[in-house]
């Protein structure tokens, strides 16, 4: 198969380093020269590479690069972790920032939008930059990251507004974080009577599986309820060792939940869906979220029209079980928060769809 043939690059790679989700983070392809070692590339991706680094690094893990078939130009995995020069095109109604997250901070680091909950950006850090980033105007960029001393006045405010009762960790991806930075920071925020649930967001089980060791696993069990959202995006991910990983944080006791995005290419028909719903349910994770890909400046080719997503959800009604069923959502414009997409919420025009919040604000997005 496709994959064994790519895993030959480290054939010579011991069992004990390429089990080591360390070595594969030091050992991530970052750029044209990894890369081409490894996989004939396309002269689109050769130019990409070169071109698009500027605007948001390249990283993909071993493991992750072993998924993909570069026999087929088309290849799903292939489209999500190798760049593409329609990176490059920017649409008129695209910004870095689509969903005002930044001018959403009371502090730097935390995004307070909604009355009881917020979320942490944790790091930069990711094992691979998803072409698909909607923060790509902080992931992989060091500077961007709130540190020891950040995240120290995060808990403060956290600790001052007795209205949190909900607590998100995201970035990057807070699973790059050491262990013992990880529970110092679930160890506090437990500390604190008015948060109720903490909520991991990584996409390590899906890239880099082997990062779910016992020890971690075990530890986590201490900070239950710990709710992990985790973002298969397609039924190749769904290898052996991400149901291994899976399991392991299941068996701790935590909640794993699904946020799919609607990519372009990739995901964007019912039959997909399906069926990676049906082996995330196997695997003990509940499709929760199908989020419409957001208006971000360089991810404008995996936009699809908001009604390609809810004709997925229509089609899938009666075709499989309720619960492989997630709730179709978009990040609305200028700071609009999430919704869920159901006729009662949106009015449609020739180009636009009008989508009223949860506040009953009205915002337009483009089809």
């Amino acid at each position: 198969m496709w994959q064994s043939l790519a895993r030959g690059y480290w054939s010579n790679i011991k069992d004990s380093d390429w089990y080591n989700w360390k070595w594969h983070l030091q050992n991530s392809l970052k750029d044209y020269q990894s890369l081409k070692k490894i996989f004939p590339l396309s002269l689109d991706e050769k130019q990409a590479c070169k071109n698009t680094i500027a605007y948001f690094r390249m990283s993909i893990t071993p493991y992750y690069a072993c998924l993909i078939n570069f026999k087929d130009d088309n290849c799903p995995i292939r489209k999500q972790a190798i760049p593409s020069t329609a990176e490059l095109k920017n649409f008129y109604y695209e910004t870095i920032d689509p969903l005002l997250e930044d001018s959403s901070m009371p502090i730097p680091g935390l995004i307070h939008r909604y009355p009881d909950r917020v979320l942490i950006y944790t790091n930069h850090m990711c094992s691979v930059y998803c072409r698909h980033c909607t923060r790509r105007r902080n992931v992989s960029k060091p500077e961007t990251s709130p540190g020891y001393n950040g995240l120290t006045a995060i808990i403060s405010y956290i600790k001052t507004h007795t209205e949190l009762r909900d607590v998100i960790l995201s970035g990057g991806d807070p699973l790059s974080l050491g262990d013992n930075y990880i529970l110092d920071i679930l160890s506090k925020l437990r500390a604190i009577p008015h948060v109720e649930i903490i909520r991991i967001g990584t996409r390590y089980p899906v890239t880099l599986p082997y990062r779910i060791t016992e020890g971690l696993a075990n530890q986590l069990k201490n900070y239950n309820p710990l709710y992990i959202q985790v973002h298969f995006n397609h039924p190749m991910e769904c290898t052996k060792d991400a149901l291994l990983a899976c399991e392991k944080l299941a068996d701790a006791g935590c909640v794993l939940v699904n946020q799919m995005v609607l990519l372009k290419g990739i995901n964007d028909s019912a039959d997909i869906v399906k069926v990676l719903n049906q082996k995330l349910l196997q695997m003990r994770v509940q499709p929760y979220y199908i989020y419409h890909c957001d208006a971000v400046v360089g991810v404008g080719h995996f936009r699809t029209s908001i009604r390609v997503g809810m004709d997925i959800i229509n089609s899938l009604e009666g075709w499989t079980s309720g619960l492989a069923i997630p709730h179709y959502v978009v990040d609305l414009p200028n700071g609009g928060g999430k919704v869920r997409l159901s006729s009662d919420r949106i009015e449609e025009t020739p180009s636009t769809f009008l989508i009223r919040n949860y506040q009953g604000k009205q915002f337009v997005l483009n089809k």
